[in-house]
């Protein structure tokens, strides 16, 4: 790690091809997510941006692939920067274990896993360690639309975030840091309501607010332990907490139980017809220990049933 006049730079490589957008993808909450953004093609070489929140402050971190020489570049400015540079390989999958996850088995079974896996062989469950930053956008999804989650959290960040750290003719415009726990609890009611979300969810996450310190916490406990301990709080169910998990914990086995889409996702993909939650958990009992993994590798491999009828247009809270 070595300190420039651009931020502060830390070089790993990990001993795997990285697709940045395939792992680090799902943190970020719509193509106008206030704290993600991709510059040029993570793929190719291109970088990735994300604002973050640390034990230490706030950090921007921006990540770009070195393909030809193996190598992942990070630079951070703010007062986070040694922290999520420290963590660079852990959030970039590094202590992910696929032990027990049968590949073999995947050639007789599962051609589509098996074709994905060849595609996206370096992929690893990510772990940024951060659980309110998590959270906060889950519970935001909570029984609604994705396009009118994202919109409540593009307007929550920008309005009482913090613009993210470093030098402004570096950084992407509009770059920001999530609010923190203390924040987010003060946030009046008409600003949720203005926001598009109701009393149900707005009183879900300001009491986990209010309790964000132990929250922080759990990204030391063993997944499952933690999980459990966040369904401890109200409003906190088996899907939001597994929305978490993957993202925070890195746990390879915290399937998305009720999720709208994923059920039939995961069945189209796998046995070829749309199913419910209960045979998806069937169908992955196999690969209990690595269900996330499973469920990541469907959505990599871009395969979903066809969808008929107009979209579902949801409900707009701020009218009530």
């Amino acid at each position: 790690m070595t300190a420039t006049t651009e931020g502060v730079r830390r070089v790993w490589s990990p001993g795997r091809a990285l697709d940045l957008g395939a792992l680090l993808g799902p943190l970020r909450r719509g193509s106008g997510d206030p704290t993600f953004r991709y510059d040029g093609s993570a793929r190719r070489g291109g970088g990735l941006w994300r604002a973050t929140r640390t034990p230490q402050g706030t950090a921007t971190l921006r990540l770009a692939v070195r393909p030809a020489d193996g190598e992942v570049v990070g630079t951070a400015w703010g007062s986070g920067a040694g922290w999520v540079l420290d963590g660079l390989p852990t959030l970039l999958g590094a202590d992910d274990d696929a032990t027990g996850f049968d590949v073999a088995g995947l050639e007789r079974r599962h051609p589509v896993l098996r074709d994905t896996l060849r595609t996206h062989g370096g992929w690893r469950v990510p772990r940024t360690r951060r659980v309110l930053e998590a959270l906060a956008p889950a519970v935001l999804e909570q029984k609604v639309t994705g396009r009118e989650a994202w919109r409540s959290w593009r307007a929550l960040v920008r309005s009482y975030g913090e613009p993210a750290p470093g030098p402004a003719a570096v950084l992407p415009p509009d770059l920001y840091v999530a609010p923190d726990g203390p924040t987010w609890a003060r946030v009046p009611s008409w600003e949720w309501h203005r926001a598009g979300v109701d009393l149900s969810r707005s009183r879900t996450l300001v009491t986990a607010a209010g309790r964000a310190g132990r929250l922080e916490a759990l990204a030391d406990r063993p997944a499952a332990e933690a999980s459990s301990a966040m369904r401890t709080l109200p409003g906190i169910g088996v899907w939001t907490a597994a929305e978490v998990a993957q993202r925070a914990l890195g746990d390879p086995d915290a399937v998305s139980v009720g999720d709208y889409h994923l059920a039939r996702r995961v069945g189209f993909a796998l046995v070829g017809e749309p199913i419910d939650d209960d045979a998806m958990l069937e169908l992955l009992e196999p690969f209990r220990g690595h269900r996330y993994r499973v469920q990541r590798l469907v959505e990599l491999s871009g395969l979903a049933p066809e969808r008929h009828g107009p979209r579902f247009a949801g409900r707009d809270y701020r009218a009530l």
